[in-house]
């Protein structure tokens, strides 16, 4: 896809279809629609449109008079000016371009509306909108021959000169944070049989080959080398060996920011076997692993003035003679025991030998994502992760983030009653806490295995697998974590 910003007046543009936003309040509803109407030498009156009055993602389809270079115009709404947010603008612009979209536009001229203040937020979340709402996964799809053209070409548009140069950085920002998302994505609504340990390890190191960030790749060998028992216990029921992938990014002279992510390329449960139904979806149980790696190709294309590193354990957890059981003991990186209540909580495992193999680095903050629980999704639903950890202001600077991503996290208590839940009779700890509380058990799990860092969790299991289409996101893997983490540590110091 292809994305500009450039001066232009909306009687002059030539693309298939030209997006104009307009508010839902009566006054500066009827004054917007007359203007866009005189700039095209046509009579609009307000009344003409019907039921189309301007509130948020409405949309509407003038068609213009014959001679004109512009032919079909979406108006889209914006809703009440007083309630106008960087998220109303991305829900609009992704109306807007769905709606583009419907009518097999190739291009798409969209003009940015008034601004009082921040412009550059205002167009990148306008930018966002449009991009991320475009997203298909049909890789698999057979291509039809008559199939009509997609839309492959945005112009955002300003007639103020003087915004020229703030719009064009504002959008160059949103398109490669929002292809790190596509990347995100990908990855994870890949099938099980493309994406394993080995592949995402290669997606990774080409990530890092195509962007200027560094990838390492340890194998089975490196990794029994390291004693993370976590990781291979997971993955010993699998046909593909686990991999343990380090990306590192910026100026090695800083004390790094280390993002986790969990990478179970598919999760069957192993011989906690889960029910069929829903099981697919379980090859996004690497989203977390996804969101690193999309972070990691933002942050190096920006050029984000951070040094950040990024641990990622793979695993595909399978059931076979191999397998681990019920009541087994692993032993992980940093000497801790855990006895195994139940294979399907495999997530934690892993991430243990991470979080205890990042302390070498010694980090000014580690920050893990993780479709870890089931229990978050009972809690929050699919509106916003999970978040706890150790460190408040850590996890208010990732609250910030999530507000101005519209990536929201929500901070769940970690009170010393609840590390009861994962106490074992047998070994250092137990790896599920039993039916109550699972999230807050899974993170005091985790908890056991990080350093003296600052740390934070986010159990991303209901925003990073989604049951529906949403404004801008679709039915599948939403890419989640990227366009937070990307903003975090943009205001990083």
């Amino acid at each position: 896809m292809k994305i500009a910003f450039e001066k232009s007046s909306l009687n002059k543009n030539t693309s298939d279809v030209v997006a104009m936003f307009v508010h839902q309040d009566k006054k500066l509803f009827s004054t917007e629609v007359s203007s866009i109407g005189r700039k095209l030498g046509v009579r609009v009156p307000a009344a003409e449109l019907g039921d189309f009055v301007g509130k948020e993602g409405e949309t509407h389809v003038l068609y213009a008079r014959r001679g004109g270079k512009v032919r079909r115009i979406v108006l889209a709404g914006l809703g009440e000016r007083s309630k106008l947010s960087l998220e109303r603008y991305r829900r609009s612009s992704a109306a807007a371009a769905k709606r583009a979209r419907s009518l097999k536009a190739g291009s798409l001229a969209m003009f940015i509306p008034p601004v009082a203040a921040d412009y550059q937020s205002v167009v990148s979340a306008l930018a966002e909108g449009a991009i991320l709402a475009l997203y298909k996964y049909d890789k698999y799809i057979s291509k039809k021959p008559d199939a009509p053209p997609k839309l492959l070409n945005i112009t955002f548009c300003t007639e103020d000169a003087a915004k020229l140069k703030a719009g064009s950085q504002a959008t160059e920002w949103a398109q490669i944070v929002c292809e790190g998302t596509y990347l995100a994505r990908d990855l994870a609504n890949a099938p099980g049989n493309e994406i394993y340990p080995e592949t995402l390890a290669e997606a990774s190191r080409l990530s890092a080959e195509r962007c200027g960030y560094n990838a390492t790749i340890l194998d089975e060998r490196e990794i029994k080398e390291l004693s993370m028992g976590g990781v291979l216990g997971v993955s010993q029921g699998s046909i593909h060996p686990p991999r343990f992938i380090i990306l590192e990014y910026g100026d090695t002279r800083k004390s790094p920011v280390i993002l986790v992510g969990k990478g179970v390329t598919f999760d069957s449960g192993g011989i906690s076997i889960k029910p069929s139904a829903g099981m697919a979806e379980m090859k996004m149980d690497m989203s977390g692993a996804a969101a690193v790696i999309g972070t990691f190709e933002a942050a190096a294309r920006l050029k984000l003035p951070v040094h950040i590193v990024g641990l990622i354990p793979s695993v595909e957890n399978m059931p076979s003679g191999s397998s681990i059981r019920p009541g087994d003991i692993i032993r992980h990186y940093n000497g801790k025991t855990s006895e195994i209540d139940n294979t399907d909580a495999e997530g934690r495992l892993i991430l243990a030998d991470a979080l205890a193999y990042a302390e070498q680095y010694k980090p000014s903050a580690v920050i893990d994502l993780a479709t870890l629980t089931g229990a978050v999704v009972v809690a929050l639903g699919h509106q916003a992760s999970g978040m706890l950890g150790n460190d408040d202001a850590l996890m208010k600077k990732l609250s910030l983030a999530g507000e101005a991503t519209h990536e929201r996290v929500w901070q769940l208590p970690m009170f010393d009653e609840y590390e009861k839940l994962i106490k074992s009779d047998v070994a250092d700890v137990k790896n599920t806490g039993g039916r109550w509380a699972g999230a807050i058990s899974g993170a005091w799990f985790l908890k056991k295995f990080i350093g003296s860092y600052k740390w934070a969790h986010l159990d991303i299991a209901g925003t990073a697998i989604l049951e529906e289409n949403g404004e801008y996101t679709q039915k599948g893997a939403s890419g989640i974590g990227v366009r937070l983490l990307t903003e975090f540590l943009r205001r990083w110091k």
